[in-house]
């Protein structure tokens, strides 16, 4: 067990047990032995468990609903992989690309193709997109001793499961916007008053979102003057509207997920004829859409929103496209490409290529050491030392200790005259 997840461990057993004291219905966590401090650098197996080869399993959603999100993770795996073996490989060994669909959640495609490649030997999985199929790929995970790394999962509860240090992600978990929003709406000299208008659903996104934008907006001594929740059955706004009104609040910020679109979409229509137009008006990740159908030219230009991830370069574009001719869409690309990356980072630190060398090694090549910016940069530095700190193209990409990255880096965008959002700036927070 590696020093960061002993951590974990401790924490959240912690926390269990303080939360056991108000609730008996959960059943009891049993306290885990302790640990020797480690060093500060991972100790290699004496023996490598690894067979020689890194393979590399991808488990996005060929089919389904989000078949969409597939591509340009498909595309930022390869690119990578393509890099590292015009470097040598691993071990002078090529790395493998084994590839099976994630498929969605209303079926059990994910079980079956994970059950696949780990019969395919591979030694870490890169997926899968949908925060669903990641929280259930976490046992299987655990079962394998294989390391799953989401480019996209951001669903705050993933933080939240005991996954014995089995899985991690390269895009900043849902509630971390809450950093991003509160730096930036409080940048000005002029103090704001701002309003939360959110969503709370079953999986708690919205709760957790706006617990993290109200301690946020507290470091800089800010405060709501409206705080209103709305359900995702909810079709009368009036008293929504009423207390925005009799509040006056200057920016009014809108916090509801995908599984709320109805009630989301009626929300921003009151909220707008109420007068919170423009950049008065601002929305959140999984509610920064495509609006052209759903309004009329013109309704939500210059409001604004943001989202996870940062924008590629030409140079990554370039390079992604070089593996795919056909991509149109880059989203998630780079997160895929520094997953790949860390984990192919973390088999030659650990100098072994097996799944659970990788896991107990991904924290250490993702902070705290020098750093480097590319997979053969990081190679000169392996040559002085193992402690490494690899940033990569979708930002710094530090784990904590519960697999999250922090900061993260968010994307802000502005409506135009056809109720499409566009890339305006972005930067990391957190």
């Amino acid at each position: 067990m590696t020093r960061f997840r002993a951590t974990r461990q401790l924490l959240v057993v912690a926390a269990v047990l303080v939360v056991l004291g108000a609730c008996s219905s959960p059943a009891p966590v049993a306290e885990p032995s302790a640990v020797p401090a480690p060093s500060a650098t991972p100790t290699p197996l004496a023996i490598p468990a690894g067979d020689g080869v890194l393979r590399v399993g991808t488990l996005f959603p060929t089919s389904g609903t989000l078949s969409f999100l597939a591509a340009a993770q498909t595309a930022g795996v390869a690119t990578a992989v393509k890099e590292i073996n015009a470097a040598g490989g691993i071990n002078g060994e090529p790395v493998l690309i084994v590839a099976a669909d994630s498929g969605e959640a209303k079926t059990t495609k994910l079980e079956t193709s994970f059950a696949a490649l780990v019969t395919k030997q591979v030694d870490v999985v890169i997926g899968p997109s949908s925060s669903v199929l990641a929280q259930r790929s976490i046992p299987l995970a655990i079962d394998a001793k294989v390391p799953v790394i989401s480019p996209a999962a951001t669903f705050s509860t993933l933080t939240d499961v005991f996954d014995d240090g089995y899985f991690f992600r390269t895009i900043p978990a849902y509630e971390q916007q809450g950093f991003a929003l509160a730096e930036t709406l409080t940048a000005g000299e002029t103090p704001l008053r701002i309003a939360y208008v959110y969503v709370y659903v079953a999986d708690a996104q919205g709760s957790a979102l706006h617990d993290t934008f109200v301690a946020a907006l507290a470091v800089h001594d800010t405060e709501l003057v409206a705080d209103e929740v709305f359900a995702s059955s909810t079709t009368n706004f009036d008293a929504i509207i009423s207390n925005l009104k009799a509040a006056a609040p200057d920016i009014v910020v809108v916090g509801s997920t995908y599984d709320s679109d109805k009630a989301t979409k009626a929300a921003i229509g009151k909220i707008v004829a109420a007068g919170y137009t423009g950049s008065k008006l601002w929305l959140t990740s999984l509610n920064t859409g495509d609006y052209s159908q759903s309004f009329k030219n013109g309704t939500l230009k210059g409001v604004r929103g943001v989202i996870e991830g940062a924008q590629p370069s030409k140079t990554f574009i370039a390079a992604l496209k070089a593996s795919d001719s056909k991509l149109t869409s880059y989203r998630y690309a780079m997160e895929a490409y520094d997953a790949t990356m860390l984990a192919a980072l973390a088999a030659i630190v650990a100098q072994d290529d097996a799944g659970e060398a990788i896991a107990g090694s991904l924290y250490d090549v993702s902070k705290g050491g020098v750093k480097c910016l590319s997979f053969v940069e990081c190679l000169e530095v392996l040559t002085t030392t193992n402690d490494i700190d690899y940033d990569g193209v979708s930002g710094t990409v530090n784990f904590t200790p519960d697999g999250d990255i922090e900061p993260g880096y968010w994307g802000f965008y502005t409506y135009d005259g056809e109720n499409k959002f566009v890339f305006t700036s972005g930067g990391a927070f957190g």
